[in-house]
């Protein structure tokens, strides 16, 4: 019997400079062919090392993480095709969906939302995202 070792697929890898990235070796994103995988991003402000308090202000700056991102790939919130979003707690629910709603407007991406232990009491929520980037130069 021959064991075929499959080889690793050709990819780059995003940061956003979290230490818990260099920690725990993981990417901000991935990007496979045009396919960008986005881990989990919390509202945690890397410029300033904080977490900002309320679910409105943890949204927003998630969405200005993942902007981020997306922009090192040569994206935008428009080639957002899935999200996953992992409510802490489900009474923040209409206040983190004012926030999305506005900033997917027109773009309706695919979209799950669940209610979570997450793993810091202080993260309100935390989504994760996959994105189809127009590759070609």
């Amino acid at each position: 019997m021959t064991i075929y070792k499959p080889t690793a697929v050709p990819r780059t890898r995003y940061t956003s400079g979290s230490e818990y990235e260099r920690q725990y070796n993981y990417s901000r994103a991935v990007l496979v062919g045009n396919h960008l995988m986005i881990s989990g991003t919390t509202g945690y402000d890397y410029a300033t090392s904080t977490l900002v308090g309320t679910a409105e202000a943890q949204t927003a700056q998630l969405i200005r993480n993942v902007e981020n991102v997306l922009a090192q790939a040569g994206g935008t919130l428009a080639d957002i095709v899935r999200v996953r979003m992992y409510l802490a707690y489900a009474e923040d629910y209409d206040v983190i969906m004012d926030v999305y709603a506005r900033a997917f407007e027109g773009i309706c991406p695919a979209c799950t939302t669940v209610e979570a232990k997450l793993f810091d009491a202080d993260i309100r929520i935390e989504m994760d995202m996959d994105a189809i980037i127009d590759v070609r130069s």
